[in-house]
């Protein structure tokens, strides 16, 4: 899909918030109602097609008296989640009276299964379903979702001869309209857009780093890639793409498997709904929430490739804290000394929280494979070179990368 298009499609929706959202919310927390309802819409379009067959297989199993019913239901559904409730967005579409839409809408969201919850609690969107009843656009907005002029789903809609009448959203076009409504909600509250995304292009090349050197020796086999700064997760899926991409022309067979941790809640829910549609439930079950610092999710896990364009200009304070500060800290990431002498110890100033990310892909290197592990992180040109340059933080970044050069 075209860059035009994905960008009519982001001032689509950007317009359903000033549509509908205007005067009920400042505009800076548009992103509360908006970004949620952009999933639920997705995920509702995917589950359209086989909503009976759902809620028929529901009635079987109730009356069976089955209590292990995931399975069964993610078959109905086909697809690695599902909503067990009477409704679409369609349905509810037709509810004139607020109050019985609130029960019914409530009742809908209720409907989704347990992975799905986990994201619309992340998004914490059930605390909005008041504001929006009281001002009664909750309708409106439901409405404006179900335009027959844009399509959310990963999948193209069709004319009545079988023709495409508009083409489908994959996860890639998906997450740039993300990243661009998160920019747009990031400048109404006079934030870091680049704290949430990193440029495709940036990406690209951040993959083709770690992999072309090495393609030629890529053997047939598991391959683990991990961002512990994952975002939207738009750096892992990019690439998995290139990694496949570059196994098929060496007559490889590889099977790929993707982790990430992301510390903001909303950044995450969106990652995982993600991989929902694109039907990895066990994949998106590799995703963590929570500091990557102070609350690691994958503390045992190795991994063959990790990218990452980390936080920089922020403070570890809090995470240190959480570990006991510096004299009580004992995670062995960053409890490290060589020849017994503590100057050499990774443990940064409180102020330097971007070496710690580098320091802890370091800890999850492979190092009893033939291709070892390879690293790509984004950093600032100030922490390598410049402004502190000569202190301990800035000669460890350069001591990494030119060992990566020589």
């Amino acid at each position: 899909m075209s860059d035009t298009n994905l960008t009519w499609i982001a001032n689509f929706i950007w317009g359903i918030a000033d549509d509908v959202l205007r005067d009920v919310y400042v505009r800076g927390k548009y992103r509360d109602v908006i970004l949620p309802m952009t999933v639920i819409r997705r995920l509702d379009a995917l589950l359209e097609p086989t909503k009976k067959a759902v809620v028929e297989m529901k009635d079987r199993l109730d009356q069976a008296g089955v209590t292990n019913q995931d399975p069964a239901l993610r078959q109905a559904a086909g697809q690695s989640f599902y909503n067990t409730s009477p409704f679409t967005l369609r349905d509810l579409k037709a509810r004139a009276r607020q109050q019985q839409l609130k029960a019914d809408f409530e009742a809908y969201l209720d409907g989704f299964s347990p992975n799905v919850q986990e994201i619309l609690d992340k998004f914490k969107f059930r605390n909005q379903i008041p504001t929006l009843v009281e001002a009664d656009i909750l309708g409106y907005m439901i409405e404006k979702f179900l335009d027959s002029s844009i399509n959310l789903s990963p999948n193209p809609l069709l004319t009545n001869d079988g023709s495409e009448r508009l083409p489908g959203l994959d996860n890639h076009a998906m997450g740039t309209i993300f990243e661009e409504l998160i920019r747009r909600f990031n400048e109404e509250n006079n934030e870091e857009a680049g704290e949430h995304f990193t440029p495709r292009d940036v990406i690209k090349l951040m993959a083709d780093l770690i992999f072309l050197p090495i393609a030629d020796k890529l053997e047939s086999g598991t391959y683990l890639l991990y961002d512990g700064a994952c975002g939207t997760g738009g750096m892992l899926t990019v690439a998995e793409e290139r990694l496949a991409e570059l196994a098929i022309k060496q007559n490889k067979e590889v099977a790929i498997h993707l982790y990430g941790q992301e510390v903001n809640a909303e950044t995450y829910a969106i990652t995982k709904a993600d991989l929902l549609l694109k039907g990895e439930g066990e994949e998106a079950e590799s995703f963590c929430h929570g500091s990557t610092l102070s609350q690691d999710g994958f503390p045992s896990r190795e991994f063959d490739f990790m990218l990452s364009n980390p936080p920089y200009g922020k403070s570890w304070k809090t995470d240190l804290e959480r570990m006991g500060g510096k004299t009580e800290i004992t995670d062995p990431r960053f409890v490290i000394e060589h020849c017994a002498d503590p100057e050499f110890k990774l443990l940064t100033r409180s102020s330097d929280g971007q070496l710690l990310f580098l320091v802890n892909k370091l800890a999850k290197m492979k190092h009893k494979t033939s291709l070892g592990s390879r690293i790509a992180e984004v950093h600032n040109g100030s922490s390598l070179f410049t402004g502190d340059a000569g202190q301990g933080e800035s000669n460890i970044r350069r001591s990494r990368v030119r060992s990566q050069l020589c």
